[in-house]
């Protein structure tokens, strides 16, 4: 009997059979399938929602106040914002081209989000456990401007892609980039591309070149870092950064780039509005703001309230006392920042003469040499490892080795002048470079930088020899922040300027808790405070005010080729003053004096209504009266005794005398002649009448 062969008809039916069609790999492909078709169907439903539902209104912008601490309004943010409203065809093609390049070169083929660029900041910011990368499309920053804030949490981001998809489902995408380009801020309250053409280059969006182009496209990244007005090198950085993207994303050819690179732009001058209080304060609350985490958006137009340490009173004064004494010199700079070291409260700053020549901030950006008045933090760091007011050090010409004997270093006095035998008052009060050598020699750089650093002292420092003699630049609010320490004995309180910010509705959106910490003990500080006030004693650098301070006062003076500075405090004020030039030019003799009645006559002006404080004096502390010659306690027959200050077991436990007799010698100095450094009255009045 033949085998039969398996027909065609049977293999079919078997192919068929519902056993097989029902078996595990087709339940799986028929529930991909409906899953399939129910997300598209939510998907297109989701659409076809957000399609029918109205745009969130958009928040109208109000004006934002600034007060001082007495709450008296500073300044008032433009009510209405600098907007010039155009259509796209009235912008340069060049500047729409270098904003699609720089921002989002997919805008016309994307809906709304970007899936290749946000997987990418996903997968960064997974990697790097944050959320600092952003996929952002224009679409998304228009809706974030419209209608979010510029929180870094995943729930506004949602929010934004929703709103972004949004827009593109009832706009155009020429709408879109023609709202958005007319959105963007451009620093000084100045919105949209044609008010920002005309403010930077005198002229329209549709004028611009690619040059201007390129250079306009690159400031809405962040106004205050890359706006010709504050930083013409970071301007220009991003303008080149942006021309490279714009031949990256074929909107131009290379050739292009390199003759825009030649063109040389002349940008306008700021509009010159009517003076502002405090306008160098104003701009450092707006960065310290956008550091809260305050939008340049909000901050001009959100309807805050900012509510700060200055006080208007005491800025009014520090301005006109800069004016004042800089009025015959007419190219001149200066600084001043004032702080009550008791709060860390910024009460005044003045960061140049004239807000509407330069917005640059001197007081906090402006970085320069301290010299001598950086000596005090040296000689609180020797106060701590052995000094004491009556160490005595020989000033005369020397040199000193260090990197282990490799390295020479010979400081020289001012006018070639040197003491001989001096102590630490003498040589505070005299300015004397080589004791200050010397004893960050002996204290050791390291230790000197360390306490700096505590003191709030933020730039950086070398442990070279020099140091001593403040040759590494620093602000001059980190110098009176310094100084507020040793006034507050031994306590600093971080420097503030907004105490409080409420919003509209008057909700508070920060409020400002400074951080206090004991530095150093009370009685170094006061030593060395006691120290201090010999600056402004006959034969102080600071003498020449002696009269115009009727409180007491200490400080101390700096004085370099290209620098002046007075550094000074009183229990209720540390203030820092700084005068110069901006760029490669010495300061004269005369001009080196200014500092000093500068912080004097704003002291006293400031604190008028303020009776005369002593410094207090705390426990721990001892004073005695000592031989000035040897540094020894003084007896009844010892010529013209001091009364010294001494942190408790330090003093000198040895008379100037023995057995009651005043010690009499004679010392050759470096001429041959001899000075007679112990005789007594009596005995001068003797030898006079003698001859």
């Amino acid at each position: 009997m033949k085998d039969k062969k398996p027909s065609s008809r049977s293999g079919h039916e078997k192919g068929n059979n519902p056993a097989v069609r029902k078996g595990p790999v087709g339940k799986i492909m028929s529930f991909f399938y409906a899953t399939a078709v129910i997300g598209a169907a939510t998907v297109i439903l989701s659409l076809l929602y957000l399609r029918s539902q109205a745009l969130p209104a958009v928040q109208i912008v109000q004006t934002s106040q600034i007060y001082d601490i007495q709450g008296h309004l500073i300044d008032s943010t433009h009510a209405g914002q600098n907007r010039h409203v155009v259509s796209l065809k009235d912008i340069s093609p060049y500047l729409i081209q270098a904003t699609l390049a720089i921002e989002d070169h997919r805008f016309y083929s994307h809906f709304g989000v970007d899936p290749k660029g946000m997987l990418r900041a996903i997968w960064t910011n997974l990697h790097t456990m944050s959320k600092q990368q952003g996929a952002s499309t224009i679409t998304q920053q228009l809706a974030r401007n419209l209608y979010l804030n510029h929180d870094r949490t995943w729930g506004r981001k949602i929010k934004e892609a929703v709103y972004a998809i949004q827009l593109e489902l009832q706009w155009s995408k020429d709408q879109i980039l023609e709202r958005y380009l007319n959105q963007i801020y451009f620093g000084f309250s100045t919105y949209g591309v044609e008010a920002a053409a005309q403010m930077y280059f005198g002229k329209s969006a549709g004028e611009l070149s690619l040059a201007e182009s390129a250079m306009l496209a690159g400031i809405p990244k962040g106004p205050k870092y890359y706006s010709p007005y504050f930083d013409m090198d970071n301007a220009v950085k991003r303008q080149h950064l942006i021309l490279e993207a714009m031949v990256r994303h074929h909107f131009i050819t290379e050739e292009e780039k390199n003759q825009a690179l030649r063109e040389r732009l002349v940008i306008q001058p700021p509009e010159k509005d009517s003076p502002a209080a405090a306008p160098y304060f104003r701009d450092y609350v707006r960065n310290v703001a956008a550091r809260l985490g305050i939008s340049e958006e909000t901050f001009d137009g959100g309807g805050i309230k900012v509510y700060t340490t200055l006080d208007l009173e005491a800025q009014k004064i520090a301005e006109e006392t800069v004016n004042k004494y800089l009025k015959d010199y007419p190219d001149l700079q200066a600084a001043l920042v004032s702080i009550d070291p008791r709060t860390g409260y910024i009460k005044a700053m003045v960061g140049g003469r004239n807000y509407g020549e330069s917005q640059f901030n001197r007081a906090v950006m402006g970085k320069r040499q301290p010299g001598s008045s950086f000596k005090p933090i040296v000689y609180l760091a020797a106060l701590q490892n052995g000094f004491t007011p009556v160490t005595r050090i020989v000033s005369e010409p020397t040199t000193f080795t260090y990197d282990n004997g490799r390295k020479t270093y010979t400081p020289n006095n001012f006018g070639g002048n040197y003491f001989g035998p001096i102590d630490m008052r003498e040589a505070i009060a005299k300015s004397d470079n080589v004791f200050a050598v010397t004893a960050l020699m002996q204290t050791g750089a390291d230790k000197v930088i360390q306490l700096a650093k505590r003191l709030g002292i933020e730039s950086p420092l070398e442990p070279l020899p020099s140091m001593a003699l403040g040759t590494f630049p620093v602000s001059p609010l980190e110098m009176a922040s310094a100084f507020g320490v040793i006034a507050n004995q031994g306590i600093r309180i971080e420097p503030t300027a907004i105490l409080r910010i409420e919003d509209a509705g008057g909700k508070v959106l920060y409020e400002a808790h400074p951080r206090s910490e004991r530095i150093l003990q009370a009685s170094y500080t006061y030593v060395l405070t006691n120290m201090m006030e010999s600056v402004f004693d006959r034969g102080g650098t600071g003498s020449r005010v002696a009269n115009t301070l009727k409180r007491p006062a200490a400080g101390k003076t700096g004085t370099t080729d290209t620098d002046a500075w007075m550094v000074g405090f009183t229990p209720e004020l540390a203030t820092a003053v700084w005068i110069g030039y901006d760029r490669g030019r010495k300061i004269s003799p005369a001009e080196s004096h200014l500092a000093t009645p500068i912080f004097a006559e704003y002291t006293e002006s400031a604190l008028q209504s303020i009776p005369p404080k002593l410094f207090p004096i705390p426990n721990g502390v001892v004073s005695v009266y000592i031989d000035p010659a040897t540094g020894k306690l003084a007896h009844g027959e010892c010529p013209e005794p001091r009364l010294e200050t001494f942190i408790a077991g330090t003093e000198p436990k040895e008379y100037c005398t023995e057995h009651g007799e005043a010690v009499k010698g004679w010392e050759e100095n470096e001429n041959g002649r001899g000075s007679n450094i112990n005789r007594s009255w009596w005995e001068d009045l003797k030898r006079w009448w003698n001859e």
